[in-house]
């Protein structure tokens, strides 16, 4: 009966050793998975520091992460590779101004600002594989002169129309669906005139259109691109020169095109206006040289000289009327009544409606 006893007691003891040991155990795990998810970037480096090391920390480069690596100005290589970095926002690395090296792969960076390199003047190496970038702005890499290592592998680039740096001796391309369309023939010219090596060249391919498939992207044939690059170049000098000229008018004006329309007069107004003012100064010269040429007619016309009568002075009536026949040309074979009736034809005199002055008259 001791023996039964003896082996239920040593497997009871067995047993609860056991489970002693994993409750032990599993709150030791659960926490360190916690601190790996949840750790970021430490609280005590070295801000002197040449070659920082950020891998695996879950730096997603926030507000705070950026003003952290603002501090370390004497960087010159920095590591953020297999973190959740998803946006690479404007002037990320502004600041590091001695860094060249920058290895940003495997993360998941979809969107590039166009500014996110700004002030990394020495850069010489960029590492962006593994990544999901779809579309980079073309003066994403512009300001890079000193540039000479550039990764993109096994991205989602389906074209590429960037300002390529010209220290650029290395660029990798591979793992990316490639649309060798004409959007793809401007950098397809730099890839095959510039001394850069570009790796693993057989294996960056066309994946699309099908009958391009698998086809080399820098030697991959791309019909009548030609043709629409110089269309396409023509179109935008012609414009930017119209839109120069126009811009050249106006401020030579100090107005806008708006001003220039609405102040614009047609040329037909202007016209008729000189027409209007030399039928006029015709006209004028006219008239005056017919009274030169007829001074019969000025003393006709000068002759006639209206006053109101007094009423103290009766007798100016028939000095005035005498005087005026005087003046009349003599014409032959007329007798006096004759020139009274001609004088009345020419001035025919109208008295004024002055009851005291008729009265007057037939008094007297």
């Amino acid at each position: 009966m001791k023996l039964p006893w003896l082996l239920i007691l040593n497997t009871t003891l067995f047993v609860h050793s056991v489970v002693t040991e994993n409750q032990n155990i599993s709150p030791t795990v659960k926490s360190m998975k916690s601190a790996k998810s949840n750790f970021s970037l430490p609280s005590d480096q070295n801000k002197n520091i040449s070659v920082l090391h950020l891998n695996y920390r879950n730096i997603t480069l926030n507000k705070n992460e950026i003003t952290f690596l603002h501090k370390h100005i004497d960087t010159i290589e920095l590591y953020l590779s297999n973190n959740t970095i998803a946006v690479l926002r404007n002037c990320s690395f502004d600041g590091l101004s001695k860094l060249a090296i920058l290895d940003l792969s495997n993360n998941s960076i979809a969107i590039v600002e166009q500014a996110a390199f700004s002030g990394l003047n020495k850069l010489t190496a960029l590492y962006l594989q593994n990544n999901k970038i779809e579309q980079i702005e073309p003066n994403t890499f512009a300001l890079l002169g000193s540039l000479k290592i550039l990764n993109l592998q096994n991205n989602y680039l389906a074209y590429l129309d960037i300002k390529i740096p010209l220290s650029l001796n290395r660029i990798a391309l591979s793992a990316n669906p490639w649309s060798c369309s004409c959007d793809l023939f401007r950098f397809q010219n730099w890839l095959n005139n510039t001394n850069a090596t570009m790796e693993n060249e057989n294996n960056t391919v066309c994946s699309s259109p099908k009958s391009l498939k698998n086809n080399p992207i820098k030697s991959a044939f791309l019909p009548n691109c030609q043709k629409r690059e110089i269309t396409e170049a023509t179109s935008i000098s012609s414009a930017s020169i119209v839109s120069s000229n126009n811009t050249e008018l106006a401020a030579y004006n100090g107005t806008d095109k708006k001003s220039l329309s609405s102040d614009f007069k047609p040329p037909g107004k202007s016209w008729t206006f000189l027409m209007g003012v030399l039928v006029f100064i015709v006209g004028t010269t006219l008239l005056i040289v017919i009274v030169i040429k007829s001074p019969a007619w000025y003393r006709y016309l000068i002759s006639y000289n209206h006053s109101r009568l007094d009423e103290d002075e009766p007798e100016m009536f028939e000095e005035t009327f005498t005087s005026h026949i005087s003046t009349l040309p003599q014409m032959p074979d007329v007798n006096e009544q004759e020139s009274v009736v001609v004088y009345e034809q020419f001035h025919t005199f109208v008295p004024e409606d002055d009851e005291y002055i008729e009265d007057k008259y037939i008094d007297s």
